[in-house]
């Protein structure tokens, strides 16, 4: 949510911009400079002063409140609270997931046995979260980083791993477009992180096709899901036989 500080501060951008000085603003209120002057330096000011500077300016508060909101920073990671939430709540966890791929509330309603009313709920519910900021017509804005995973030791982790993993990795693998990969090997630990960057541009880059290919018509669609992982690990059995 925008504070009046952050309204300010970008009225001080929008001010230079405009090649407007406080003189101008001034003069452009009706008021005395050093009043103008005052004021953006407490940054703090009444709405309606806002909206007059606004106009002055010839922007629209509207306009305004959106730049704040688009220079929030986003979040790379939630909270261990936020994640309890998200998981609580089956159906949140299922919008959650298909608003990180993007999904609009009628995909959601189509697909899954999901009422409007509860897609706008659980919207609702993740605006609050700080995962998206809801706009008019059900449409919504992501507030996640490109960088933005689960916690690895949260609570969505590890509803992962006791009902999704066996889920997942139950399957052969051997349909249209599916591969899985599995690699052993020992390499220098310098050199394990520049793997993990690779790996984390190659999910990017999913993510972003992903983006791409919602132009494209549903029937040429299909959901596909993405693990990627690398570890120092082996396996318990192997482990227990060595000397």
């Amino acid at each position: 949510m925008s504070t009046t500080a952050d309204l300010v501060t970008h009225l001080k951008a929008a001010l230079k911009a405009a090649h407007m000085t406080y003189a101008d603003l001034a003069q452009a209120l009706g008021m005395a400079e050093s009043s103008v002057k005052r004021m953006f330096a407490k940054g703090d000011m009444p709405l309606s002063r806002i909206d007059a500077i606004c106009r002055a300016l010839k922007m629209d508060f509207a306009e305004l409140a959106q730049r704040v909101a688009d220079a929030q920073p986003l979040l790379a990671e939630l909270t261990l609270e936020q994640e309890r939430t998200v998981v609580a709540d089956e159906k949140l966890l299922l919008v959650a997931v298909n608003v990180l791929s993007q999904w609009t509330a009628e995909q959601m309603t189509s697909a899954y046995r999901l009422t409007e009313a509860e897609v706008v709920k659980y919207l609702a519910q993740l605006d609050r979260i700080g995962i998206i900021e809801l706009k008019p017509g059900n449409r919504y804005r992501l507030k996640l980083a490109k960088t933005f995973r689960w916690r690895p030791h949260g609570p969505v982790m590890q509803f992962f791993r006791e009902h999704v993993v066996l889920d997942y990795f139950g399957g052969g693998f051997d349909g249209h477009g599916e591969g899985l990969l599995l690699v052993h090997g020992s390499i220098s630990s310098a050199l394990a992180p520049s793997f993990i960057e690779r790996l984390q541009r190659v999910a990017q880059d999913f993510a972003q096709q992903h983006q791409t290919d919602q132009k494209l018509p549903p029937a040429q669609r299909r959901g596909y899901t993405l693990v990627l992982g690398m570890r120092d690990w082996e396996l318990a059995a192997f482990a227990r036989l060595r000397r």
